[in-house]
């Protein structure tokens, strides 16, 4: 906001001293000038502000899934909640064009694993979880089971899971 009112005063001043300068005023040319590469440079570091936040948003994505936590929202503003949430519908349909019917969901796996099933223990309770050969297990506060780990990648991102490592 700063940068922006600073941005506002220099362009209104130059704006004074063009009108000044049209009159034969040629002595203000070079503090007109030197303004406009101020509102410049304001310019591209605004605009690499804004798109590093909009990289470590997108990051997010990928980090925590399509449900961001309350206190992460919370230090967004509602264009870049507008801009993750269309960024989520954008990846979320290219997953489901691609692998078959199903899809194929590109957020599982991030780093390759080492074992297909791993130990996890539950942080929260979290109801009735199940697994793709219709067992459900009940997800209570410090049980510990043993499950296949594209399953629980997702619950552990979001806080739910902690994977145990013996």
């Amino acid at each position: 906001r700063q940068a922006l009112e600073e941005m506002r005063a220099l362009y209104e001043r130059n704006q004074a001293d063009v009108s000044e300068a049209k009159s034969g005023r040629t002595d203000l040319i070079f503090l007109i000038r030197f303004r406009h590469c101020c509102l410049l440079r304001n310019q591209r570091c605004l605009l690499a502000y804004l798109y590093d936040r909009l990289l470590r948003i997108r990051a997010l994505r990928w980090e925590y899934g399509s449900v961001l936590p309350n206190t992460i929202q919370f230090h967004m503003s509602a264009e870049e909640v507008e801009w993750f949430s269309r960024y989520k519908k954008s990846l979320a349909t290219y997953m489901k064009s691609v692998g078959g019917e199903e899809g194929l969901d590109l957020t599982q796996d991030i780093k390759p694993p080492k074992s297909l099933y791993i130990e996890v223990r539950c942080l929260k309770d979290h109801g009735e979880f199940e697994i793709d050969d219709g067992t459900t297990i009940l997800l209570k506060k410090n049980s510990q089971h043993f499950l296949p780990r594209w399953k629980c990648e997702q619950l552990i991102r979001q806080g739910v899971l902690e994977h145990v490592l013996s």
